[in-house]
């Protein structure tokens, strides 16, 4: 069976017409994201982070409650890859388990404050008037309230496992710079035309927001969200370590560094393995946040 020549031609301009067809955005920044060197880098050492906090409990018999009472400050050894603490802890398991509390807390503290920074700037800067003030005055009264005295006055209520209301309260104090660059963005996103078509074709507010306005501002939005990945954890991390953070008997970075300060003159393993991890978790996410910068507006690092 033999195709025409109209049905040979539509093939041919089909095939051209696929080929022809521009990458979508989302290929387009993964290609410069993992083109640059520091993206790359960022995201296998990131990787790995996880890994080894989620993945490397499973191959020690010793968890981050168990008591070695035979072992007391051991240097590491094959019996304590990390050695232990000074009440008989495996330090391998509990940094482990400290890693994986402010992973959670990072990344989960991150994404609400950038959820909340999306919708309240989103809000305020497409309906303007009464909505504006309201929210910008809510947004400057955050901006001035001490937020590490308040977290501190409220630690009592994040132990016994209420580490999640304590992401919850650390979000709260991350949001409003972006909120008000996401407002003026916003602002300007509506004298745009395919806005004023839509308003004029009676499309909802809410429907243009979520389906025009915050689609336009994604790469400002992610970026931000994946630099407060790293502000929360140093934020916890801060807080841990003065004890106003994870409550015991639950552990994070900043409360192994804390304890581990004690001894670490004498016992350092019992504080840099935690101090170590912290700061290569923290560098990576910084590494992946500028390269992320860059590979949605290229231009930003021409003109560094």
């Amino acid at each position: 069976m033999t195709l025409s020549e109209e049905e040979l031609a539509e093939e041919r301009t089909g095939s051209a017409t696929a080929r022809a067809a521009p990458p979508s955005r989302l290929r387009v920044v993964a290609g410069r994201f993992f083109a640059s060197r520091q993206g790359r880098i960022g995201f296998a050492v990131l990787a790995l982070m996880f890994a080894l906090a989620f993945a490397g409990p499973l191959f020690s018999p010793w968890t981050y409650t168990d008591k070695d009472f035979l072992a007391f400050l051991r240097p590491p050894s094959a019996g304590h890859w990390f050695g232990t603490s000074q009440t008989g802890a495996d330090v391998y398991a509990m940094t482990l388990r400290g890693m994986q509390r402010s992973l959670l807390v990072g990344l989960l503290a991150a994404l609400v404050s950038t959820a909340l920074a999306a919708l309240v700037g989103a809000f305020a800067g497409y309906f303007l008037g009464w909505t504006d003030r309201v929210l910008s005055r809510l947004t400057d009264l955050l901006l001035v309230l001490p937020a590490f005295l308040i977290l501190a006055m409220m630690s009592p209520l994040f132990g016994d496992g209420q580490w999640p209301l304590f992401v919850l309260m650390l979000a709260l104090f991350l949001w409003m710079v972006t909120s008000k660059i996401t407002r003026g963005m916003t602002i300007s996103l509506k004298q745009r035309e395919f806005i004023q078509a839509a308003r004029f074709m009676g499309v909802p507010p809410m429907k243009i927001i979520f389906s025009h306005v915050l689609p336009n501002l994604s790469s400002l939005l992610i970026v931000d969200a994946t630099l407060n990945v790293s502000a929360a954890i140093l934020t916890e991390t801060s807080l841990s370590y003065f004890g106003f953070g994870i409550q015991p008997p639950d552990v994070s970075l900043g409360t192994l560094i804390a304890d581990g300060s004690r001894t670490a003159v004498y016992a350092p393993w019992t504080f840099w393995f935690a101090a170590g991890l912290l700061v290569i978790t923290v560098l990576a996410v910084n590494l992946v946040g500028d390269a992320l910068r860059d590979a949605f507006d290229p231009t930003a690092r021409r003109s560094r």
